[in-house]
């Protein structure tokens, strides 16, 4: 019985090697469990920080009414709804882009629910984070969405009032992120193509 065992241990042993190198080689990640969160579209692991790709959440420090006349932190409702949603869904991710000097990998992540209203389907969190009003559509400095269907899930959640979009004082991220870039920079010349950035 004992050399029976330690045969099959010992023939079993490259097998699993080979298959810890093959789900290793997988470019698909979860979120871990002991992940830093630190927006609603950002988490840290180990000395990386992760982004999702396309999304910007509230940013912390604004505010907005909520139904009950009291000030809520925008970029906490934000943050409190990504961690939700990676409980809940338990996406896997991959790497869209890098940006080595930041130390930040911008993601996708996509979720596969076995159960529930959702079984069977594919999620993806951005779109999740967006439809449900909860982030918004990351825009480049011209106006411009970076990642086109996101805006769209946008349009729908803000023409629904769904989420945040349900408060009149919402503070749209990407107005006072292209606020400050403006004001950072010096005003273009006159009459050049792009000379201004599209408002959102």
């Amino acid at each position: 019985m004992g050399r029976a065992w330690l045969m099959a241990t010992i023939l079993a042993l490259p097998l699993t090697a080979t298959m810890v190198t093959a789900q290793s080689a997988s470019p698909w990640f979860p979120v871990p469990a002991d992940a830093i969160y630190l927006t609603g579209d950002s988490w840290s692991a180990g000395d990386v920080t992760y982004r999702l790709y396309g999304v910007q959440a509230c940013l912390r420090d604004t505010s907005f009414t909520n139904g009950h006349g009291l000030k809520r932190d925008c970029g906490e409702a934000s943050l409190a709804m990504l961690v939700a949603l990676v409980r809940d869904l338990r996406p896997q991710c991959y790497d869209a882009a890098e940006s080595p000097q930041l130390r930040t990998v911008f993601v996708f992540c996509l979720a596969s629910p076995s159960k529930g209203a959702a079984a069977g389907s594919r999620i993806d969190l951005g779109t999740a984070l967006i439809s449900t009003g909860f982030a918004f559509a990351a825009l480049k400095p011209d106006g411009q969405p970076v990642h086109a269907p996101y805006f769209v899930a946008q349009l729908v959640a803000q023409r629904s009032k769904a989420g945040l979009w349900a408060f009149a004082d919402l503070p749209d991220p990407n107005a006072i992120i292209l606020r400050a870039l403006r004001q950072a920079s010096p005003a273009p010349a006159s009459g050049m193509p792009g000379a201004n950035p599209a408002t959102p």
